[in-house]
């Protein structure tokens, strides 16, 4: 396998890993495939061989890229959050803008929470893909507790896997069950949660909900 060290071959393997991520989101695992690649990226079957040890090493690169993408989408929401104290309710509601998504959720957006729980349950037959998941898990709870923060919210030690877990099992469930509003449940559920996980720092006399 030959490491593209030039930006011609930079470019070419971007578009190889882009076009894995595509594909992922379009049709899951079973539409990563080497001619399938090369071809969403208008590049030589032969150069998906050339620039990755081997399809797994192809899909785990797919994988990071469209976990980078939503990352980022979320960095930008996060840094747009003003600090200042919120209750309960708009704590919520922060968090699965965050999360979730919209609360009239498109297509495109439904595709890409689909695509994020395949990626789970595909790392428990895929050791290539642990390390890219502890990756972007540590970034999405920095990011999170940095929206907590900003809400004015004390993220109790440990407890943010725990907040991270329950949307992740109320997403899953409404999902599976082919749910219009997955944002609904977890919603339900998140009420119940975060004064637990990250309460508020100080209690004033009038807390904007």
């Amino acid at each position: 396998m030959s490491t593209a060290v030039t930006p011609k071959g930079e470019r070419r393997r971007q578009a190889l890993v882009e076009a894995a991520a595509d594909l992922l989101l379009e049709g899951g695992f079973d539409a990563v495939r080497h001619r399938s690649v090369a071809s969403r990226a208008d590049l030589p079957l032969a150069s998906t061989t050339y620039y990755f040890e081997s399809l797994d090493d192809l899909i785990a690169k797919g994988v990071e890229c469209n976990g980078n993408r939503a990352l980022e989408v979320m960095r930008s929401r996060v840094e747009d959050v003003t600090h200042r104290h919120r209750g309960l309710e708009s704590t919520v509601d922060l968090l699965l803008d965050l999360l979730v998504g919209p609360a009239l959720m498109s297509v495109d957006c439904r595709e890409r929470l689909i695509s994020r729980y395949e990626r789970f349950t595909a790392c428990a037959r895929r050791p290539e893909l642990r390390e890219v998941q502890r990756r972007l898990g540590v970034q999405l709870h920095d990011l999170l507790t940095e929206a907590l923060r900003r809400s004015d919210r004390d993220v109790l030690q440990g407890q943010m896997r725990r907040l991270v877990a329950v949307v992740d099992g109320a997403l899953v469930t409404a999902l599976g069950e082919h749910d219009a509003d997955p944002r609904a449940l977890t919603r339900a559920i998140l009420l119940d949660v975060v004064d637990v996980v990250a309460p508020a720092v100080d209690q004033p006399d009038h807390v904007q909900s």
